[in-house]
């Protein structure tokens, strides 16, 4: 639909229509002592060449334009397929803002549905919801939908989770009486199953815990599993790096109740850190307990497939102090993108992309491993992330580092001091040989 700015003619019937005489009328419930009295200080109006030029000068300032960067940690840099940019971009996708009448929103209503059975499918549960916000508020919205489904108030976090993910938790639950109590990990990165069973009682509701963790260890789902049940509590399984389901076995075949996390990795660019995309998925029996809405699968009158947005209380959007949750809406475009990226490459498709992810990391982790005064910091198994440890502190190391083209990594030694000077290094498809090979060879000259 084209854009028709309103004539003055327009805008005097509006004004007219409403009982004002002018704009300022429309704001007399404002009090006259908060009103700016003065125009906003904005540079003056520009054409949209002048706008384009400056943009592209702001643009050129990003100190990070042109570097090799293998960060991780929650924001992955992945190949974007062009056909999810061009899909994504039709109107009809991009102007409906939510299918409560699904007369008219039969399109994103069937997106949304097919978008939630990938996601049951790669995660190995019964049920999905229609997306989240990102993977720290679906972590915290699993923490609260375990003590729903079980009364208790006590939950154990593994420390190894996402530090922003478990910051968001501890913000959700500060004010609902929900104890979380964290539990460390070993010399291989994985949670610690003594310190674990030490910690569960009969009023654990759930033990969270991510896969690959932070540190891009891959957790032992089973043993996690049958402890979080040996207690009656839930097993919470978080997934910050979405593609690795295309390789790993998914968490609800290996015992996870309920898995929660973020897939910007399908089809969503990094951008500066959002927006991107949670999800959920968990065992029939709890649906009634799922945060968010559901699409389901009908007949119309005349027995023709439908799709309705359904099991959503009123309550969800108008009260909500009674709301199972008070995410009352979801991330519709980026979980299109999510499901075009993960349809056009299919079952097959995704595996290879994840095989390729994790053969690179493997290269990397034995290149970097071999510079002199460098070593794997963690035992465990890994899939796309690792953590080095360098004989140096990594702020010098990383500065050196990005004068000569690289974003190395992401320092660990903020949110976990007992690593040291360790740091936490992603390999994805678009990190070639020779690239990994520089890196090495960069890393080996600062260090010398």
């Amino acid at each position: 639909m084209s854009y028709l700015s309103l004539s003055d003619k327009d805008k005097k019937e509006m004004l007219a229509r409403v009982g004002v005489d002018d704009v300022d009328g429309l704001f007399g419930c404002i009090p006259e002592a908060v009103r700016l009295k003065r125009p906003l200080d904005l540079p003056p109006a520009r054409s949209e060449m002048e706008l384009v030029r400056a943009l592209e000068e702001i643009g050129a300032k990003n100190a990070s334009a042109g570097r090799v960067s293998f960060l991780g940690g929650g924001a992955y840099e992945h190949f974007i397929p062009t056909v999810v940019d061009y899909l994504s971009s039709r109107g009809e996708f991009v102007s409906p803002y939510t299918p409560y009448q699904p007369e008219v929103s039969q399109g994103t209503l069937q997106v949304i549905f097919e978008f939630q059975t990938l996601i049951c499918q790669l995660t190995g549960l019964d049920i999905a919801n229609a997306s989240l916000y990102d993977g720290s508020t679906g972590t915290a919205e699993a923490v609260l939908m375990a003590q729903r489904i079980t009364g208790r108030n006590k939950v154990v976090v593994a420390r190894s989770i996402h530090p922003q993910f478990r910051e968001v938790v501890r913000t959700y639950i500060k004010n609902l009486g929900v104890e979380a109590v964290e539990v460390g990990f070993g010399p291989d990165g994985r949670i610690d199953k003594g310190a674990l069973g030490r910690l569960l009682d009969d009023a654990t509701a759930a033990v969270v815990y991510q896969s690959p963790n932070f540190f891009g260890v891959i957790e032992d789902v089973p043993a996690l599993s049958e402890a979080a049940h040996g207690r009656k509590a839930l097993s919470v399984a978080v997934v910050a790096e979405a593609l690795s389901m295309g390789l790993l076995e998914a968490p609800g075949r290996l015992g996870a109740d309920i898995v929660t996390g973020e897939a910007q990795s399908f089809g969503i660019p990094v951008s500066f850190g959002g927006p991107y995309l949670g999800f959920m998925a968990c065992k029939k029996e709890f649906l009634r307990q799922m945060p968010g809405r559901i699409t389901g699968q009908t007949v119309d009158k005349d027995g023709r497939r439908g799709f309705v947005l359904t099991l959503s209380t009123r309550e969800q959007h108008i009260r909500r102090e009674r709301a199972t949750s008070n995410i009352c809406t979801n991330q519709a475009l980026c979980a299109l993108r999510a499901t075009i990226f993960m349809e056009t490459l299919g079952k097959q498709g995704l595996r290879e992309l994840a095989w390729q992810n994790a053969q690179k990391a493997a290269y990397a982790v034995d290149k970097l491993a071999a510079v002199p005064g460098v070593k794997k910091r963690l035992s465990g198994p890994v899939f796309n992330e690792f953590a080095i440890e360098l004989p140096k502190p990594w702020p010098a190391v990383d500065a050196a580092l990005r004068a000569k083209g690289f974003i190395g990594g992401y320092g660990l030694g903020t949110e976990y001091p007992e690593l040291g000077h360790a740091v936490l290094v992603a390999v994805t498809e678009l990190r070639t040989k020779d690239e990994i090979d520089r890196l090495a060879r960069a890393l080996q000259e600062v260090l010398s």
